[in-house]
């Protein structure tokens, strides 16, 4: 059974930082490309940021590029989001998803949302003074 289970959400002032974390299980994970989208009320899942399989792509969205960084550890099946300098506007509930993407070069169908083949229960990231 899969499973990707998200951590690190919570409460922070504009300005501040946090760091995501996305531990996954039961699959094979250097097998998988790795993405954060996240969600607001309302609104369709946001694509944020990917990384192809060893890591050495990764992706942006361009309302996080310069201020959010993703990395994964692939001894520790772990994927973050280190968020800095955030704003109300990045509050949302963060969720990871796996792909399963064997190309270290390229993630062409990043930004769809069901492209994906597992997902996170997501965390809840909060901006606010």
């Amino acid at each position: 059974q899969v499973q990707l289970v998200e951590s690190g959400g919570g409460l922070v002032q504009p300005g501040g930082s946090l760091r995501l974390s996305c531990a996954a299980s039961g699959l094979t994970f250097i097998h998988y490309a790795m993405a954060w989208f996240r969600q607001t009320p309302g609104k369709e899942r946001e694509f944020v940021s990917a990384v192809s399989w060893s890591g050495g792509t990764t992706y942006y969205s361009d309302s996080v590029k310069g201020r959010f960084g993703v990395s994964r550890d692939n001894g520790m099946s772990t994927v973050y989001l280190q968020m800095s300098s955030l704003t109300p506007d990045d509050t949302a509930v963060y969720y990871c998803a796996a792909a399963k993407h064997f190309k270290d070069f390229d993630i062409p169908n990043r930004e769809q949302a069901d492209w994906y083949d597992y997902w996170g229960q997501g965390t809840q990231v909060t901006v606010s003074p």
